[in-house]
């Protein structure tokens, strides 16, 4: 199911015009009084094109970096690119929510840092036969991971009507769910549903006018199907907190988040854990009532004007960040 680094053409080359780190700098600066430490260590856990990891090995001489991604394409790329840091890499073909699995293969306790850039990567936007794109024609894939089973066309031809609206609901925020659900299940029934034009026109042709001019009316709909293939939610939910564990005393965190859906649980789960515990009315705060976590920006903070006007990809990123206070046993 892969491709060759030739086949890869530009990206293999690893040019940063392809794909350009999104809130590079910001992220950069937040980690750095970690990154610093003797001998720290870095997961970068959504690994892809590495541009955010040969940022931080370039900046950070002594760092040694753990790349994670469940997109072997991109694993091959990261590799190629990172080459001159040879000997300060190890790379690890798993989902971010095994990033304790990763380090303990890997004999490593704690961490420094770790860093998480959600959502669909460019490789995968931009290769056509990926199938996440609603505006080029391509057999209904989706996956992130061409070594799972899922495909967005399975789930096309095999969940029932409610199923349907409920992705399209909890994932898409799509108020035709209903509307969208029995015409793909009436759909099915004269024909397989194998590609992307396909799904387009049967949506475009099920949207009211009114409908139409409010965006293209397939964004929302690939968005929950892509949700689906990956479980993306289900795994950050575990994600994030199984990051937190591996961070060392004084460790860093930060996270990119490009819809709401993810931001909300980043945003949960930091909130929850950056909270004292000591029950009301307690005289002094003992130290395993502490809070785990410090917040090192208030609420989230988005790219620059001037950075969405050069990079369109970081208009809606949501970047959150923590430091590690207290460890539990």
């Amino acid at each position: 199911m892969g491709i060759s680094i030739q086949e890869l053409g530009p990206y293999a080359m690893a040019d940063n015009t392809i794909h350009t780190p999104v809130l590079l700098e910001r992220s950069i600066e937040l980690l750095a009084p970690a990154l610093n430490a003797p001998g720290a260590v870095l997961v970068d856990g959504t690994l892809g094109m590495a541009g955010h990891a040969e940022a931080f090995l370039q900046r950070f001489p002594d760092l040694t970096l753990v790349g994670v991604d469940r997109d072997e394409d991109a694993l091959a790329i990261a590799r190629r690119r990172l080459e001159p840091f040879a000997g300060r890499t190890h790379f690890v073909h798993a989902v971010y929510d095994e990033i304790p699995q990763a380090l303990d293969s890997l004999g490593i306790a704690s961490v420094e840092g770790i860093f998480f850039d959600l959502g669909v990567s460019s490789l995968q936007l931009d290769r056509v036969e990926r199938g996440f794109s609603y505006s080029q024609d391509a057999p209904l894939d989706m996956r992130m991971d061409a070594s799972t089973p899922v495909t967005a066309e399975h789930i096309l031809a095999t969940y029932s009507e409610l199923e349907l609206r409920r992705i399209f609901y909890a994932y898409g925020d799509e108020k035709l769910a209903p509307r969208f659900a029995s015409k793909i299940v009436q759909f099915r029934e004269q024909q397989p549903l194998t590609t992307s034009a396909q799904l387009v026109e049967l949506i475009i042709a099920a949207t009211p006018a009114a409908a139409q001019r409010a965006g293209h009316p397939a964004k929302r709909v690939f968005q929950a199907l892509r949700i689906e293939v990956n479980q993306e939610l289900s795994v950050l939910e575990r994600a994030i907190p199984a990051a937190v564990n591996s961070l060392a005393l004084n460790g860093r965190m930060v996270v990119l988040a490009y819809q709401s859906l993810e931001d909300r649980i980043v945003k949960r789960e930091l909130q929850r854990r950056s909270r004292s515990t000591a029950p009301a009315g307690l005289p002094v705060e003992l130290p395993e009532h502490k809070a785990e976590l410090k917040l090192l920006v208030r609420g989230s903070e988005q790219a620059s004007q001037e950075e969405q006007d050069l990079n369109p990809r970081a208009k809606p990123v949501r970047l959150r960040a923590i430091e590690r206070m207290r460890v539990t046993s």
